[in-house]
């Protein structure tokens, strides 16, 4: 992609397990729902040879944590004008906690669900 991000985006390197990487423009407002379908209808071809799952099992994970559909690029508090890097995996649920040590609180004291991708 071309060095200058626009100031209104934001840039999006994904990563795949295999370690490929692509990188994606959406704007603060755009959900992880429309950033999975959008990258689902435009697979790159520098994936080819990548398994192409269904776009409802597709998952972004950031900082550790797999995101929800619901969640925009703005209430993760995302740079724009700047790369962020995720992880994208086909994972069909979300893991849910399975004992207290799982459930962390976060930097606002707000307990949240935390997972460790291996």
């Amino acid at each position: 992609m071309a060095s200058q991000i626009p100031p209104d985006k934001v840039n999006l390197k994904l990563i795949l397990v295999s370690g490929k990487t692509k990188e994606f423009r959406f704007s603060p407002s755009d959900s992880v729902m429309i950033i999975t379908q959008h990258v689902y209808d435009n697979w790159p071809e520098e994936w080819a040879d990548e398994q192409h799952p269904p776009t409802n099992i597709l998952r972004l994970i950031y900082q550790g944590r797999f995101l929800h559909g619901s969640v925009t690029l703005g209430g993760l508090q995302l740079a724009t004008g700047r790369t962020t890097v995720m992880h994208m995996v086909a994972r069909e649920t979300l893991p849910e906690p399975n004992s207290q040590s799982q459930m962390k609180k976060d930097k606002n004291g707000e307990q949240s669900n935390c997972c460790t991708v291996i």
